[in-house]
């Protein structure tokens, strides 16, 4: 099925002709990026990091490292997400406000460069999932989604990139930094930044107590903070004083770490636990 799924990819890239993929960085851009750059030829292919405060810095340097050893041209275009007041209001359709502008960004700079198409590393378990407003904006803006098409899964992806010999392919999952912020805490590059160090003090605090975590997150509640780690390191990090503060020299007054782990979209909670509508 795997093999099939790859199949349907490629015939999808080719017919594309040339590409900019909207390349992140994470594990789908990546592998979307490298088929693209197989297939087609380094030459036909433009990988675009979109530069903004919502870009962990270490993601922007791993980003360039890939493209590079793929032979690809990297742009790095500066997207302006803070000057869109929906964004900023980090409503639960702050995502379709952030894929508009970065549409609005790379559909031109896909016209300067000589590309046929946008392109984006969505796959078919993200189209599955209701909170994901960014991926209807940005197909909205035209933006096609190959990995989707070809009903490749996060799990596909993976397993596709490990055969290509790709470093991403077991990459933990790398959201932009305002997925950190509650829904309603307004989205500020000074929370950016806050957010960012936090996490980079944490990771350096445990790294001295010897744990490594695979997955990790600082979220902004507002004035408090929320710690998530992989759930079977929860026990050890709890009892962790310079985790806390870390945290607390980051800017948080009040830090906890989270009982049931790391999980991704978890600010979506809230969401999910809203009563239906009666209208």
């Amino acid at each position: 099925m795997l093999d099939q799924r790859l199949d349907a990819l490629r015939a999808d890239v080719k017919r594309l002709g040339s590409v900019l993929v909207a390349f992140s960085g994470g594990a789908d851009s990546a592998f979307l990026l490298a088929t693209a750059a197989e297939v087609l030829g380094p030459a036909q292919v433009v990988a675009a990091t979109a530069v903004s405060p919502s870009l962990p810095a270490a993601e922007l340097a791993a980003a360039g490292e890939l493209a590079a050893a793929l032979g690809v041209d990297h742009r790095t275009p500066v997207t302006h997400e803070l000057d869109r007041p929906g964004y900023v209001r980090n409503g639960p359709d702050r995502c379709a406000w952030c894929k508009g502008e970065l549409m609005a960004v790379l559909v031109p700079l896909a016209a300067e460069v000589g590309m046929a198409a946008v392109a984006t590393g969505t796959n078919a378990d993200d189209a599955a999932d209701p909170f994901r407003p960014g991926i209807r904006a940005a197909a909205a803006r035209g933006a096609r989604t190959p990995l989707r098409d070809a009903g490749l899964t996060k799990a596909d992806v993976r397993e596709a990139s490990r055969r290509m010999g790709l470093a991403t392919w077991d990459k933990p999952a790398a959201a932009c930094l305002s997925s950190r912020l509650a829904y309603g805490v307004e989205v500020t590059a000074d929370r950016l930044r806050r957010v960012e160090h936090a996490e980079v003090a944490v990771r350096a605090a445990l790294g001295d107590a010897g744990v490594e975590p695979t997955d990790l997150r600082v979220r902004d509640l507002g004035d408090a903070a929320r710690v998530e780690v992989d759930a079977g390191l929860v026990p050890l990090v709890t009892g962790l004083p310079a985790v806390v503060d870390a945290v607390r020299g980051a800017g948080f007054a009040t830090v906890e770490v989270d009982p049931r782990g790391f999980r991704s979209g978890s600010m979506n909670d809230a969401l999910r636990e809203r009563p239906a509508s009666t209208a």
